[in-house]
């Protein structure tokens, strides 16, 4: 119950930080989706990386994929449809427990992470991401019956996962994409098996802005290179949560924090390491003026960076009350 509790408030958040329902007053900008028709034929692995990027918001499609990873085979429906510039997609497990993930709203403008539902795109600007990767284009394969680019994303350090990428050409949609431990041994293996229509919108997605909010007195000690704190909306959406909750990203990975006051009857995890299929949860107990907090950070990292950002996680009420008088 506790683990779905946290697995529940990272999916919601890495749908709401690509695809918002919140948007501040200033929203309307967008991209012009017909632009991608007349675009030339990347040459460069940064540009096939920004085409699956611009892929993955323009598209109109349903396609059958499996997922592949220590825990067995499972079979998904997608769907990612567009309608008036705002995104929806639905990944629908088709084996095993029923499971289904929905995601919809506007892209969220510079900012965002990769999701559940296996798009990689986490914004429109690759720009940043070669700073922390090695970015490098493969031959080309036929995937889904479909001829495929591969793209390897190889990170220069060992505080991130690696990625490899079969890019579709025509669309560059992702048809198969794996996640790669620091050992470059497989995580996980994300195809689609068939890929039906996609078509480009013909009219410009909405971007939208999500305002900042004062962190508050719990400071990161330390956070890997490369990771920023991404906006989420409001926490007054959840009513009555006590649930404390940050998200930060390096353009392709992230990893969220939570953190909450256990009271004496409030299920609590384990302090310690916990694995939850290709994820980790890092877990803290905490005493702080006679209560007990608890602080997980949870993500698809090495698990030795999620232990040390919970591990060196501060509190400091004048960085609180700071935050509170400057706001």
């Amino acid at each position: 119950m506790v683990r779905s509790r946290f697995v529940a408030c990272t999916v919601a958040a890495l749908s709401l930080s690509w695809f918002p329902g919140v948007a501040s007053a200033e929203s309307g900008k967008g991209f012009e989706c017909r632009q991608m028709a007349e675009m030339p034929i990347p040459a460069t692995a940064t540009e096939w990386l920004e085409r699956s990027m611009l892929a993955g918001h323009c598209y109109i499609f349903q396609a059958r994929a499996v997922r592949i990873s220590r825990e067995g085979v499972r079979t998904l429906a997608l769907s990612h449809d567009i309608r008036d510039g705002v995104v929806r997609e639905v990944a629908s497990y088709l084996d095993g427990p029923p499971v289904v993930y929905e995601r919809h709203g506007k892209i969220v403008e510079g900012q965002g992470v990769s999701g559940d539902a296996r798009s990689i795109a986490p914004s429109l600007d690759a720009g940043s991401i070669p700073q922390y990767y090695r970015l490098t284009l493969g031959g080309e394969e036929r995937i889904a019956g479909r001829r495929s680019v591969r793209l390897d994303v190889e990170p220069l350090d060992n505080l991130r996962y690696g990625h490899r990428l079969w890019l579709d050409t025509q669309t560059g949609l992702p048809l198969k994409q794996v996640l790669l431990d620091v050992d470059g041994r497989i995580l996980e293996t994300f195809q689609m098996t068939e890929l039906v229509d996609p078509s480009l919108y013909d009219q410009a997605v909405s971007f939208a802005t999500l305002d900042s909010r004062p962190e508050g007195p719990w400071q990161p000690g330390w956070v890997p290179s490369g990771y920023q704190s991404v906006p989420l909306p409001d926490p007054s959406d959840a009513p009555g949560s006590a649930l404390s909750h940050r998200l930060y990203s390096d353009g392709l990975s992230s990893f969220s924090l939570f953190i909450e006051p256990l009271a004496g009857n409030s299920p609590a995890l384990r302090p310690g390491l916990h694995r939850l299929g290709i994820s980790y949860a890092a877990v803290r107990h905490l005493p702080l003026d006679g209560r007990l907090m608890q602080i997980v950070v949870m993500g698809e990292l090495p698990p030795q960076v999620l232990v040390r950002v919970a591990a060196e996680l501060q509190y400091q009420p004048d960085a609180g009350r700071t935050a509170s008088s400057s706001s």
